[in-house]
């Protein structure tokens, strides 16, 4: 069947400027349009004024079109397919296009579509090493799932749904004021489209009970506060068959009693005496593996930062570890007794009494210039 001429259909001469025939267009959208016309085919109108503006509100294609007629436009690119479209994607392009002029359009018939179920969230509490080398935790949380009476049909057994009376079925109702078409949730089924007699005494109607789920996840390796782990359809149940929806676990790390984090390392702050900072010395110091020996370099000075390798968290992305940051930090003994009061006189006197003025740094002098 050969098609009609666009000219013809938008009812405008070839001669017709842009503006006469999107005017035209407008005319007859609203006439033939799904939800206002009561003609048999309007629908297929309405393809056909759709199809004819896309060509001819278009310079290029009008013009291949008043050279070579409807073989013109063989292969030009955006030409619209209108015949493998659905009457809600011709709707959809016709509201994007002019704003939708108030028209309730087909592809707003949604309220009963399946759809995704909420996502949850869980608060997971892990201690400082769980954090560090990860671990498996049984978490409890609650949420809905399918009644198990009325196996989600909101019905008494025995008992069925009906198809709503008042909106028959599709879950809105539409007022027409002339051209235009409000669409609201039908009130009486809540845009199930279907209404319940005798609702299942269990739920309530609902279709869905409260129900305290356990589940063990796997908490990778190097995980901090704030990261999230995402358990996938274990969140609430989807709406009209759609999939359920996630459960996202939120990590939240204990303080440790004496480590600290900063991005993949750990800082440790470490007390020595003046004799193992100035003679150097080997101690045992806490690491999350546990103890290892570290050695202090003679002459080390309060601030003093030693690096661990390899003692620190393990990357996410299971390339090595980050390192033990040990800061340095020198007691100066506030009780001395008669030995260790000689020995420290002995020291003065050998180390003399003379003191000298630091001197300033590159740093100090940025900062006297800059403020900070």
């Amino acid at each position: 069947m050969s098609k009609r001429d666009y000219y013809e259909i938008l009812g405008v001469p070839k001669s017709a400027s842009g503006e006469e025939i999107k005017s035209s267009f407008r005319r007859l959208a609203r006439q033939y349009h799904p939800d206002v016309s009561q003609e048999a085919d309007a629908e297929e109108r309405f393809k056909e004024i759709n199809e004819a503006y896309a060509v001819l509100s278009d310079d290029q294609k009008r013009g291949a079109y008043d050279r070579y007629g409807h073989d013109g436009l063989n292969g030009m690119g955006g030409m619209p397919d209108f015949g493998g479209m659905g009457l809600d994607e011709i709707l959809r392009m016709f509201t994007e296009s002019f704003g939708g002029f108030g028209f309730g359009f087909g592809n707003q018939r949604s309220s009963n579509r399946p759809r995704q179920g909420s996502s949850l969230q869980y608060v997971l509490d892990l201690e400082f090493e769980e954090a560090i080398f990860g671990a498996d935790k049984e978490i409890e949380y609650t949420r809905d799932e399918q009644c198990s009476r009325c196996s989600g049909s909101q019905a008494e057994p025995g008992t069925s749904a009906s198809t709503c009376q008042t909106c028959h079925g599709r879950g809105e109702i539409r007022q027409a004021f002339g051209p235009l078409v409000q669409v609201s949730t039908c009130p009486s089924c809540r845009g199930q489209g279907k209404t319940i007699d005798t609702p299942c005494s269990q739920c309530r109607g609902a279709g869905l009970e409260r129900k305290t789920k356990k589940n063990t996840v796997k908490v990778p390796a190097g995980v901090d506060n704030g990261n999230r782990i995402r358990l996938s359809g274990e969140g609430q149940p989807g709406v009209n068959g759609g999939p359920a929806g996630d459960l996202f676990l939120i990590i939240k790390v204990k303080p440790h009693a004496y480590f600290r984090r900063k991005e993949n390392d750990i800082v440790l702050n470490l007390d020595i005496n003046i004799a193992q900072a100035a003679l150097g010395a080997e101690v045992e110091v806490p690491t999350v593996d546990g103890p290892t020996l570290l050695k202090i370099p003679s002459g080390t000075q309060p601030g003093k930062v030693l690096r661990m390798r390899e003692k620190g968290v393990p990357r996410l992305n299971n390339r090595g570890r980050g390192d033990q940051l040990v800061i340095i930090n020198v007691e100066i003994p506030k009780k001395l007794n008669k030995e260790q009061r000689e020995l420290l006189e002995q020291l003065a006197e050998s180390l003399g009494s003379e003191v000298r003025p630091q001197e300033r740094s590159f740093l100090d002098s940025l900062r006297d210039l800059f403020g900070g």
